[in-house]
């Protein structure tokens, strides 16, 4: 396996090798522009007004997260708690993983979707036709913290990031829970959040000498309930809303959160999971750390039966096992929502 960085870093690369022409553009591309954020309202939490002991306060952002989660599956939180110094320091971290040694790096080559620490490139080497411009970190961090023992202190500072990270979610998902009127706790109960699986995904896309033929990432949706996603200043992060890829640059010390097809299933539709994609650029590597947060891995996920009940619906998806729809979209091309497809009724 040759990274991405190593292939980049090549005095000789002037052009794309065939193997990583994904060509990106698509019919809706070429007749929808692509918007930056500022020209559309991208949805800002603020996590202390969602926390407050203010009912009022309370439950004015509440409303404001659920219309997020309907409208756009995505926001930025801000005032969420979580040291800046955290922040910078585990991505710090991560550029100094991906900056190990070939031979380094390569002690942490998994083979199965599910092993507990997985470093490769591209997204799915095994079944893809086309690879994609991106060297990736995958560990399993909850409810068993796993990490590579290199460099020295990520570890560390990745187990504090994440308990901060935790709690953070937590208190999101009480907030969505109410904007369903549902209890606080239903989702954190009903979907053994307290078990819940958790993934630490580092990712480096270096500088690509044709950026408009390659992909950092395809099109796709999340599994899980909250992706929180933070990155090194380098935009590359694209949504999809109303027909049109947005350019997403983040309020500073903000978390990028989009909402997962098992958030989707959960209420029945009403909330959607949202297509997001990673492109690339000609001149900066770009360094992203997603947090997938998701139910317990033996949970079957369905919608919930009060949702379904008071609005006299029929469920929009039949129940999976979250491990088993993990291990679905970990071993299958990715493609927009093509996993969550298979569960629809």
């Amino acid at each position: 396996m040759i990274s991405i960085k190593a292939l980049a870093e090549s005095p000789d690369l002037t052009s794309v090798p065939p193997t990583y022409i994904a060509n990106p553009k698509t019919p809706n591309d070429e007749t929808q522009p692509q918007l930056e954020h500022s020209q559309l309202q991208i949805p800002i939490i603020d996590l202390s007004l969602l926390t407050s002991g203010d009912p009022d306060q309370r439950s004015k952002t509440i409303t404001e997260l659920g219309k997020a989660c309907q409208d756009w599956g995505f926001f930025m939180v801000t005032n969420h708690g979580v040291p800046e110094r955290l922040m910078s320091g585990v991505i710090e971290g991560c550029r100094e993983f991906f900056d190990l040694s070939e031979e380094e790096k390569l002690e942490f080559e998994g083979k199965h979707v599910m092993d507990p620490i997985r470093y490769g490139t591209s997204f799915n080497a095994s079944v893809e036709k086309v690879s994609y411009w991106r060297d990736f970190l995958k560990v399993l961090v909850h409810p068993h913290f796993h990490f590579p023992n290199k460099p020295s202190g990520l570890s560390e500072i990745a187990l504090e990031y994440l308990k901060q990270i935790r709690v953070v979610v937590v208190s999101l998902l009480e907030g969505i829970s109410k904007s369903l009127d549902l209890e606080d706790n239903y989702i954190y109960k009903t979907l053994n959040v307290d078990s819940s699986l958790q993934i630490f995904i580092a990712n480096l896309y270096p500088p690509c000498p044709q950026p408009e033929l390659a992909m950092g990432l395809p099109p796709h949706s999340d599994h899980g309930l909250l992706t929180l996603l933070i990155q090194n200043g380098i935009g590359g992060l694209q949504i999809q809303h109303k027909g049109n890829w947005v350019n997403v640059n983040p309020i500073p010390n903000s978390f990028l959160v989009n909402t997962g097809d098992h958030l989707e299933i959960l209420s029945n539709g009403k909330y959607k999971s949202v297509v997001h994609r990673a492109v690339v650029n000609s001149n900066d590597t770009r360094i992203s750390l997603a947090i997938a947060n998701g139910p317990a891995l033996e949970t079957v996920v369905r919608p919930a039966s009060k949702l379904v009940e008071s609005h006299s619906q029929s469920p929009a998806f039949i129940g999976i096992k979250y491990k088993d729809y993990v291990q679905l979209q970990q071993s299958n091309n990715l493609c927009d929502k093509s996993i969550l497809d298979r569960v629809r009724n």
